[in-house]
C-alpha cells in the first residue's frame, strides 16, 4: 500500500474539487499548443508539455489507483516506463534527456489517458471506504505535484520556444504600464530565537518540516525585489566583466557560458528587450529581474553592498520566512487576473508571486527530518545536496500552492525558472 507522506487536510469531496480545479488548469495551459509544441525538449533539465501531461497522470495512477483499486486497468502498462520521472522504487524509466523523442503516444492518446485516470479517481473518491481520508491525502499530494509541473510546463515551454527565430507568442501580448523607479527601502527585524517550517495546518511537503527553532541575528530585508533597472546598472558597471564580486565557481560558469545579461535578453535599437510567453517585450525597468542564476544573484548582492555602509547579501531562508510569515499571500501568480495570469513579473513591492527569490541557504534537511518510506519518500529527500533554496513563488506558480514555509530548490547555475532576488543586510 502506498505510504502517506502527510496527514489528510481535505475531506474526499474537497479533494475532488481540488482535483478538478488542478486538472482543468493544466488543460487550459495546454490548450493553445500545437502538437509540435508539445514535443519540444530544449535541454535535459526541461521536459516536453506532452510528457508533463502524461507524467502527472501517471503519478495518480501509480501511487493511488494501482495500489488502492483492485480491478484497476491502465490504458497501457507501458506508460509506467515512459512517464516515470525519477522514482527508482517505482520501476525503470525512459531516459530523461530523450523525452522529446516520444512521438507516440500522440496528444489524443495522452488526453484519453488523463480522462481515464480522472474518471477512476472520481469513482474512488466517491466510494464509501475505510481508507477515504488516506486517499484524499494522496489526491491532495498529487494535485500539488501537478501544480509544480504546471510551473515547469510554462517555463520549459518558454525555454523551448525561445530557440525559434520567429519568437512565437504563446499568449497575446500585454505591455506593462510605464512606471517610475521605486527607491530601495528596508525593514528591520530583531531576530532572536524564531520558529520556521510548516505549522501543521493544511498541506505541506515533507521537506517543509519539522518546524524548528533557529537563532537569527538582527537583520534588515529589502521592501522590494531587485529590478531590471538595478540590474542594468550592475551590467553597465561591468558586473559581468570581472571576477571581483563573483564566487570562483560562479565566475567559471559565467565565462564558460558567456553570460553577459539575464537569460532571454538582447540589445535592440539602444534598448534592452526580452523574450516572454507573450512574445518579445521591452525590458520593464521597474519589474523584478528574472531568469538569473544563484551565481549572478550572489554577485549582484556583493556588487550592491560595495556601495552601502553595511553591505548587502542574499537573505537566508530563515530570514525570508520570518520576515514575511505574516504577510498575506496575494500577488502575481499563474492563476491570477484573467485566469492564467500575466506570465511575467510585474512592477511592485510584493513578496508573493512575481519571481522566486534566491536565498543564501542550501537545500538541506531540517533538524529531525526523515523522508517517508517507499517511492514517495524520493520526492524531496534525495535532492538535498548541491542545490539552493528559493522562496516566495513566481508568476508561473499557482496560488493554491503557496504558503510561507514553501521551499523550492534549484542548482546554482540554472536560470530558466522565474528566478530573481531580494537583498538583505546585517542590522
Amino acid at each position: 500500500m502506498t505510504p502517506l507522506p502527510h496527514p489528510s487536510s481535505l475531506a474526499p469531496s474537497e479533494a475532488q474539487t481540488l482535483l478538478e480545479r488542478t486538472r482543468a488548469r493544466t488543460t487550459a495551459l495546454a490548450a493553445p499548443l500545437a502538437p509540435e509544441d508539445t514535443m519540444l525538449q530544449s535541454m535535459e533539465d526541461a521536459s516536453p508539455a506532452k510528457w508533463h501531461l502524461a507524467h502527472t497522470t501517471w503519478f495518480f495512477e501509480e501511487f493511488i489507483l494501482k495500489p488502492r483499486v483492485a480491478n484497476y486497468v491502465s490504458p497501457d502498462d507501458r506508460f509506467a516506463f515512459l512517464f516515470n520521472s525519477y522514482y527508482v522504487q517505482a520501476g525503470p524509466r525512459h531516459a530523461r534527456d530523450k523525452r522529446g523523442l516520444i512521438s507516440r503516444p500522440g496528444c489524443e492518446a495522452v488526453t484519453d489517458y488523463r480522462a481515464h485516470v480522472e474518471d477512476a479517481l472520481a469513482s474512488l473518491l466517491a466510494a464509501a471506504r475505510d481508507d477515504a481520508d488516506e486517499i484524499a491525502a494522496l489526491v491532495e499530494l498529487g494535485c500539488h505535484h501537478e501544480m509544480q509541473h504546471q510551473e515547469l510546463l510554462v517555463t520549459d515551454l518558454l525555454h523551448g520556444l525561445s530557440f525559434n527565430p520567429l519568437l512565437p507568442v504563446y499568449r497575446e501580448p500585454k505591455p506593462l504600464p510605464v512606471t517610475s523607479e521605486t527607491p530601495l527601502t528596508w525593514t528591520r527585524h530583531a531576530g532572536g530565537l524564531c520558529e520556521i517550517g510548516h505549522d501543521g495546518r493544511g498541506f505541506a511537503y515533507d521537506c517543509e518540516g519539522p518546524r524548528h527553532r533557529v537563532f537569527l541575528e538582527p537583520y534588515e530585508i529589502a521592501d522590494r525585489p531587485v529590478t531590471n533597472r538595478d540590474w542594468i546598472a550592475f551590467m553597465e558597471d561591468g558586473g559581468y566583466g570581472g571576477a571581483r564580486h563573483w564566487l570562483m565557481e560562479g565566475h567559471a560558469v559565467r565565462e564558460r557560458e558567456g553570460w553577459e545579461h539575464p537569460l532571454y535578453w538582447w540589445r535592440q535599437d539602444d534598448a534592452w528587450w526580452t523574450y516572454t510567453l507573450r512574445g518579445p517585450q521591452p525590458v520593464a525597468l521597474d519589474a523584478p529581474v528574472v531568469h538569473v542564476s544563484y551565481y549572478e544573484a550572489d554577485a549582484f548582492a556583493r556588487w550592491a553592498g560595495a556601495s552601502m555602509e553595511r553591505g548587502a547579501r542574499l537573505p537566508t531562508e530563515a530570514e525570508h520566512e520570518t520576515a514575511f510569515a505574516d504577510t498575506a499571500i496575494a500577488g502575481n501568480f499563474l492563476d491570477e487576473g484573467d485566469g492564467l495570469g500575466m506570465m511575467r513579473p510585474m512592477p511592485g513591492p510584493g513578496v508573493w508571486g512575481g519571481v522566486w527569490e534566491w536565498t543564501a541557504s542550501p537545500f538541506t534537511p531540517y533538524p529531525g527530518f526523515r523522508a517517508p518510506d517507499g517511492a514517495l519518500g524520493e520526492y524531496n529527500g534525495k535532492f538535498m545536496v548541491n542545490q539552493m533554496v528559493l522562496r516566495g513563488g513566481s508568476c508561473a506558480t499557482p496560488r493554491d500552492q503557496m504558503r510561507p514555509s514553501y521551499r523550492t530548490f534549484f542548482y546554482p547555475h540554472q536560470r530558466w525558472q522565474m528566478m530573481g532576488l531580494r537583498l538583505a543586510r546585517d542590522a
